[in-house]
């Protein structure tokens, strides 16, 4: 399953941002999610097989992280937008801080 297969799913983006916060284990996630236990395990799963998350066995437990590199596809895709974006916000910054200083020179010109 690529990237957005996984990313897809509302309930797959969920465990991900609750792995973003730290490692869990099965009954944490089904506990802070609140979700079956059934639902959880089918979820993580399709993470583990997409190289989203990894297990680590901790005596009777599973505990899942979210991998080092989780989602490269997506980053790869959104990366040149989000760069475009700040550009473009980056001037409109530039401009606002313009005009303010235009305004504000023209205010203490009508001071003096």
């Amino acid at each position: 399953m690529d990237a957005f297969m996984v990313i897809a799913d509302p309930t797959r983006r969920r465990i991900i941002d609750t792995l973003r916060g730290g490692s869990a284990d099965v009954t944490t996630l089904i506990e802070q999610l609140d979700l079956s236990q059934s639902l959880v395990s089918k979820h993580l799963g399709v993470l583990r097989d997409a190289g989203t998350v990894r297990v680590e066995v901790a005596g009777k437990r599973r505990v899942y992280h979210l991998a080092d590199d989780p989602l490269p596809a997506v980053l790869a895709w959104v990366t040149p937008y989000h760069r475009t974006w700040a550009s473009a916000l980056d001037r409109l910054t530039t401009l606002l801080d313009d005009n303010a200083d235009i305004h504000d020179n023209k205010k203490e010109d009508t001071r003096d």
